[in-house]
Parts: C-alpha cells; structure tokens; sequence
C-alpha cells in the first residue's frame, strides 16, 4: 500500500511538472511573439525613464537641508575643538552657518547640475556607441550605472560622494536615456505607433520628474534620507533583471553585417534635426530654470509654507499627459501638422511663463505651471517621432545617435538651469527671468515652419524594409540581420549584391522618388546596364 501510494504521488508530481514544463514553454513562446516583446521593451524602457527622471528631481526637497545640517554640524565641531568651554559657541555656530550661506547655494546649484553637465559630454560618445552595438547593451549599462550611483548617494556622508554620485548618475543617464528611446523608435516603425509609443514614454517621464519631490521629501522626512535612494535602487535592479531575462542582451548576437549609422556631426548640420533639437532646449528651459528658484520666490512673494512648494509642480502632470494624449490622436489625424503642435505648444510655453511672475497666490500659480507642462507636452510628443522619422528619410535608419542629439537638447537647458538661473535672478530679478524665457520661447516658435514640408517627404527604402522577408514581422533594425542572410540564399545571390531595391538619394540625402522610378523603369525596359 505504501509503494503504490508512492507511486501514485510520484506519477502526480510529474504530471504537474510537465504541466508547468509546458506553460513555461507556452508563456516562452508567447514572449518571443513581436508584439508581446515590443510591450516589454516598451515597460523596461519607461521604467528606466521614470527611473532616471525621479533621481534627477528627488534631491530637490532632500540635499538643501541636508547639506545645510552637515555645514552646521562641521562649524559647531570646528568652534566646540576651538573654543571648548566658550559660551559664543551658539553665537559663532549661527554666524558661521549665516556666511556660509552663499557658498552652500553655490555648491546645491553645481551639485544639481553635475549630472546634466556629464550627460551632456558622454552622449556624443554614447550615441556612436548604440549605433555600433545595438540598443540593448547601452541600455544595461545604464541601469547598472544608475543602480550602483543610487546605491553609492543613499550612503553618502560628505559632499564630495554626493558630487561623484550624481555625475555618475549622469552617465548611467546618457546610455540609459538614449538607447532606450531610440530602440522603441526601431521596435515601432509605424508612424502612429511610434508616436504613442514615444507618447508613453515621455508620460512616464513626466510623471517622474513631478511626482519625485513629494516622494523624495515625505520619506525623507519620516524615514531618512537613506530610503528614497533605495526604494528607487531596488527599482532599477528590477527593471536590469527583467532586461537580461526578456531581452538577452548577450545571445545570439550577429553585428558583422550591422548597417553603419550617420555620425552625430552630420546630423548636427542637418538644417531640419537641429531646428527640433533648438526647439527640444528652448521649451524645456522655463522648467530647468523656474526648478530651482521658484521655491524662494514663493517663500518670498507668498510666504509659502514648505508643502506648497513641494507640490506645485504635482497639478502640472495632468495637463503633460493630457498634452500627450491630444498631441497623439491630432497626429494620427493629421500627421502634416506635427510642426504646428510644436510651434503652438512654444507659444503657450511662452505665454505661461511671463505669467507666473504676476501670480500671487498658490492657487494662481498652478494655472501658468499647468500651463508650460502643457505646452512642453506639445513640443516633444510632436517632435520626437519627428526626429526618427528624419533619420529614415534623410539618413540611416539608426537612432543611437539622434536621440543622443535629442538628449544634449535636453541636458543643455538643465545643465545650464540650476547655475545660470540663480544668476539671473539676484542680477536682474524673478520677473525679468520668466519674461525673458517667455519671450525666447516665442521668438523660436516660427522657426518649426521648416518643417511644415517635412511629411511630404517621401520615406526611403530603410534597412529594415530591405531585410525582411514577406512572412516575418519587424521586430526592430538589428533583429533583421538573419533574414538578410536567408533573403540572400531564397534569390540566389549573396546579400551584398544586387539583391536590395533601387534607391536614388538626392544631394541633401534624401530620397528621390521620381529619379527612383525612372531608374526602375528603365531597368524593367532594357537592363539595369542601360539605367
């Protein structure tokens, strides 16, 4: 009786096991289908965003009093080993702390901008490398990055670990950043998809970067400033875990016949790329700048308790997504309009900014605040697709580096926010800095009329279209490579040779349709010897 109850078991445990064996296949084989992939990729991606846009702005509420505390505890150990049995202690600790003041606002404004400032020199050299390697790898990199300067500023005790905590943060950022945007522009090759792809993207940026300060502030105050570092450490070694198993960065890798992308220097010349990557640092500089220094006008102006200026900038994430939102259904509708979204959304930009300054309550604040997220929403939910969409048509089909071009756009305003806005403001005043950004945005908005045209250009042969074949869905430019070889082998040819479409570029790089179809014609006529 025992050794068939044994039996019995057994013979139920492995039914069980093969039942799990074959769901795990199942699920496996349900994970390599396209478009579950692509909305995995999608997930990884804007948790990596979100990510990297909450350890931009969780110090703002933490690092000023945090540093202020460190300064007036070193004075009072430096006066109590003086002067051990003084009683100006308290007296000297106060006035020490008081003269150290400017130096302390001096070392906040450089430590917010230190990762902006490295972001902004590694991405050239970043952007090359994704064109080289793919978009998975630099993506890993920067997540370990990001995991291990999280892990290294929660523990840190002086100003100096904190200093190489966020520049290396900022390197994390450079790679993460921008192969991740660029390897959803490769995944999604619609149009449309690639703009509510890219819409969801910069949602979860955007909810990043308004929701981190009340985050970063409530633990802070109630658990130390050890937790928000933590929580967003665990976060990010998640999101890296989830990459290597869905993903796999290092198998199956063919890169011998990887197509070679435009450098980053061509496409700086690029009359229509560096129209959008001015316009992509002109709308985000109200909010680099009003960042850090909209916090003591309010204390200043109206005697703000601390509650309210963490959570001024919490309303704006509303309107961002509902900017996203109409942003991407107006483009699906009329995709030929995507450079008046952006020249509409710098309008109101500008016209947002030069109100704030008249604002004199909490409550009146919100509406110009609201109102430049809005406008920001417009502008790179109508511009980024667009800058993919200029890569096909215009050059290779490869965005490691345009994206990175993208992300200097953004780490321009925001290196330059914490430094040269306190400037402005104690030379020429608070209101002077928001008309003058106002006016900027304003100024610059006729300069999208460039690309009113942009969408009447016809969309070259790419890569990817050359290398698949009929019964395979695109998975993205880099996954292709195989098919190339099989495509080759199906006609007869190798895949260097004669085996791609005809396609004539103009002098601007572009393509020619018209020169394109006499030529195809002529072929079909008489040979392509007489083309």
């Amino acid at each position: 009786m025992d050794t068939g109850g044994s039996s019995g078991l057994a013979k139920t445990a492995a039914v069980k096991l093969s039942e799990m064996g074959e769901r795990t296949k199942q699920f496996g084989n349900a994970m390599k289908a396209p478009d579950h992939q692509r909305r995995i990729i999608l997930v990884i991606v804007c948790v990596a965003l979100l990510l990297d846009n909450m350890l931009y702005m969780v110090i703002v509420p933490i690092i000023p009093d945090y540093l202020a505390d460190l300064e007036l505890e070193q004075a009072e150990h430096v006066h109590v080993v003086i002067h051990p049995n003084s009683s100006i202690n308290s007296t000297m600790s106060s006035a020490q702390a008081k003269s150290n003041r400017d130096n302390l606002d001096v070392q906040i404004g450089v430590l917010f901008a230190s990762k902006a400032i490295l972001q902004l020199l590694v991405n050239p050299l970043s952007g090359t490398f994704i064109d080289r390697v793919g978009y998975d790898i630099p993506l890993l990199i920067g997540l370990t990055v990001m995991f291990f300067s999280t892990c290294i500023f929660a523990f840190a005790e002086n100003y100096a670990t904190l200093f190489f905590a966020r520049s290396l943060q900022g390197l994390g950022s450079a790679f993460a950043d921008t192969s991740g945007i660029a390897m959803i522009a490769d995944k999604y090759t619609e149009e449309s998809e690639r703009s509510k792809a890219l819409g969801i993207a910069l949602a979860f940026i955007s909810f990043g970067s308004l929701v981190a300060p009340p985050f970063g502030g409530i633990l802070y105050e109630f658990a130390g400033k050890r937790v928000p570092f933590i929580v967003l450490a665990v976060v990010c070694l998640i999101d890296g875990i989830l990459l290597l198993t869905v993903i796999k960065p290092f198998s199956n890798r063919t890169r011998d016949n990887m197509p070679v992308g435009t450098p980053i220097y061509k496409l700086m010349v690029d009359p229509y790329i560096a129209v959008v990557a001015g316009a992509l640092t002109v709308c985000n500089i109200p909010l680099a700048f009003l960042e850090p220094t909209i916090a003591n006008w309010m204390e200043s102006t109206m005697h703000s308790t601390k509650w309210e200026m963490g959570l001024c900038w919490l309303p704006a994430f509303f309107p961002h997504v509902l900017g996203v939102y109409m942003t991407v259904k107006l483009a699906s509708k009329y995709p030929n309009l995507q450079w008046f979204y952006g020249a509409l959304g710098m309008v109101i930009i500008g016209a947002s900014s030069c109100t704030v300054p008249a604002c004199k309550t909490f409550g009146q604040l919100i509406a110009p605040l609201c109102g430049i997220c809005f406008g920001i929403a417009l502008v790179d939910t109508a511009l980024l697709p667009t800058l993919a969409f200029l890569v096909d048509v215009r050059h290779v089909s490869v965005y490691g580096s345009v994206y990175a071009l993208a992300d200097i756009s953004y780490s321009v305003a925001y290196a330059m926010g914490p430094i040269v806005a306190g400037n402005i403001v104690h030379n020429y005043g608070f209101v002077q800095l928001n008309l003058g950004m106002g006016l900027v945005n304003v100024l610059y908005a006729p300069a999208l009329l460039l690309l009113r045209n942009v969408c009447q250009m016809k969309p070259s042969y790419s890569e990817r279209d050359n290398l698949l074949v009929d019964d395979d869905e695109p998975e993205g430019l880099y996954d292709t490579m195989k098919m190339e070889e099989r495509k080759g082998k199906k006609k007869g040819y190798s895949s260097a040779g004669n085996c791609l479409p005809v396609v004539v570029v103009d002098e601007n790089g572009g393509f020619d349709p018209f020169r394109a179809q006499t030529r195809a014609s002529s072929e079909e006529s008489f040979g392509p010897e007489y083309s």
